[in-house]
């Protein structure tokens, strides 16, 4: 019996490589990963299609639908319960986690209140903090799935056009000198409809999978020179990193509570009576080159003003198509309060008020800087961890 998250109640999955063998598909339980092609071989556990287990990604698995994924869930509750084998256990310290999915396509959404109104506030100082249709829709934008990378992988700090330092001036080209990271909650999907076919609010559940936590790595002064009109691109296109972990919604159903109320009332296809708000708990901190870990912000994703349903809801009104293994971003998740921001340029106030980390302060990210993400769930039943997503900042390239 495990208490520290990664308990019966979770099982979350992910994709593994240990000396000798080929990445395989896995689940964690406490401080070790059960090889499901172990238990496949065993007899334990049937796997929905052949060679399912045995891929690099969970694309595979996500493919078969919900059903797949609830037998799936129940018989390896069943077989750790009974015991597994030792030879379908592997410590943590002596595998590699990989990236969990190969997304087919990556959106990100915008769907916090406080960091929409904290960024329109610094933007359009005594304007209307919101855009017109801010509260009616859930704002987002199609990302890079090709720069979603698994937690540990480093990021290079990009280069780009930059901001003229006067009105009317020619835009300066260099590394970006913005550096920030947003804490945001992800989701992935199994197939949807076929093209053309809206999937409403009331069937999502059956196409959601589970939960990863996910920095979208941001270059402030890149995205702030070429938004308009089209919105982000490179300033958000050179990485996202993602947990190594995916844990299944199902996993998460105590802790599904009631969102925000919203004002006004969404439009039809984005209404619903279920419960669609998280109750989880994040934090971020940073760790400059060589130092220690600082906890900067911690902030709760059930504050988040548009849901996962009403997210993927509006993804899919215009029959856009939905794939096994998409991921889904909620956009930065930030608290009312300044410790409670999931961004740099939050957190300092777009530079303005430097926060304090070991050995220095910082307004944007330094190379060398590590930057943690974590997550969990604890309280309304078992302890669910998410685990974490960490990167550390490397140098600009430089050009030949």
């Amino acid at each position: 019996m495990h208490n520290d998250g990664w308990g019966i109640e979770n099982l979350p999955y992910g994709v593994f490589n240990a000396p000798g063998g080929p990445p395989r598909v896995g689940v964690r339980y406490g401080d070790q990963v059960v090889d499901l092609t172990v238990l496949v071989k065993r007899g334990m556990l049937r796997e929905p299609i052949d060679g399912v287990f045995s891929q690099r990604d969970l694309n595979g698995f996500l493919a078969c639908g919900r059903s797949a994924w609830t037998a799936t869930r129940g018989a390896l509750q069943e077989a750790i319960s009974s015991g597994v084998p030792d030879e379908a256990l592997r410590p943590l310290d002596e595998v590699a986690m990989l990236r969990p999915v190969r997304p087919p396509d990556y959106v990100d959404f915008y769907s916090s209140i406080e960091h929409a109104t904290n960024l329109g506030k610094m933007f359009r100082p005594g304007g209307e903090p919101l855009m017109e249709n801010w509260r009616w829709l859930p704002v987002g934008y199609h990302g890079r799935s090709s720069s979603v990378v698994a937690t540990e992988t480093p990021v290079r700090r990009p280069l780009g056009q930059l901001p003229p330092k006067s009105d009317g001036g020619e835009p300066r080209f260099g590394p970006s000198r913005r550096l920030d990271f947003e804490l945001e909650l992800g989701f992935v999907t199994g197939d949807g409809p076929a093209m053309g076919e809206p999937l409403s609010i009331e069937e999502v559940r059956e196409t959601i999978f589970g939960v990863v936590i996910v920095n979208d790595w941001s270059a402030r002064d890149i995205q702030k020179w070429e938004y308009q009109p089209l919105g982000p691109f490179l300033g958000k296109s050179f990485g996202t990193s993602i947990s190594a972990w995916v844990v299944p919604l199902d996993a998460l159903e105590p802790y599904r509570v009631a969102g925000p109320r919203q004002h006004p009332a969404p439009l039809e296809y984005l209404r619903t009576e279920q419960p669609w708000g998280l109750d989880i708990e994040l934090e971020v901190a940073l760790a400059p080159e060589g130092g220690e870990e600082t906890v900067i912000s911690r902030t709760n994703a059930r504050g988040l003003y548009w849901t996962m349903a009403q997210q993927l809801a509006h993804a899919t009104i215009n029959g856009a198509r939905v794939r096994a293994g998409d991921l889904y971003a909620s956009g930065t998740i930030s608290g009312s309060a300044p410790g409670t921001y999931g961004s740099m340029i939050e957190l300092s106030w777009n530079g303005e008020q430097p926060i304090k980390v070991e050995g220095g302060e910082r307004t944007f990210l330094e190379d060398g800087d590590m930057v943690v993400m974590r997550g969990g769930c604890s309280g309304r039943g078992p302890v669910i961890s998410l685990g974490d997503v960490r990167g550390t900042v490397l140098g600009a390239p430089e050009l030949s």
